[in-house]
Parts: structure tokens; C-alpha cells; sequence
């Protein structure tokens, strides 16, 4: 606990995505009070053409009233 997982376009570096897990994992952990060591991230490539499919569609728009934060765009078409 706590498990996360973040999609994003294609283009991002392994050592930036080893950045981003790092920093996201201490946030995570101070934020919620649990062990940095409780903590996974997975980073997933999406690429753009496919995220209204595979993003949008499959978890923004059925979890929407689980979002803390919510985008500032829309795939609405």
C-alpha cells in the first residue's frame, strides 16, 4: 500500500521516469503517513493517438468521481 500508476505519452526517459517514481513515492508517503518502502509506481507509455482509447475512455471518464484531480482537457467529441 499505496500502489500507483501513471500513463503518459511515449518520450519519456528511464531515468526520468526513476525521477518521477522517486519523488512521487516521497510524496506519497509523507502525505499518507506510510513507509517510502509501502510505496509502488508503475509508469506506463500510452501513445497519443491511443489515449482517448486507452485512458480516457477505460479510467478518466468511469472513475471520474474518484479524481482528486481532475484535467484540464477533455476527449469529449
Amino acid at each position: 500500500m499505496p500502489h500507483v500508476e501513471i500513463k503518459c505519452f511515449t518520450g519519456r526517459t528511464d531515468e526520468q521516469k526513476k525521477v518521477c517514481a522517486e519523488k512521487i513515492s516521497e510524496v506519497i508517503a509523507d502525505t499518507l503517513g506510510c513507509r517510502i518502502s509501502s510505496v509502488s509506481v508503475v509508469i506506463k507509455d500510452i501513445d497519443e493517438e491511443n489515449w482517448k482509447k486507452e485512458v480516457w475512455d477505460k479510467n478518466i471518464v468511469p472513475d471520474r468521481k474518484f479524481l482528486f484531480k481532475e484535467p484540464g482537457y477533455t476527449c469529449d467529441e
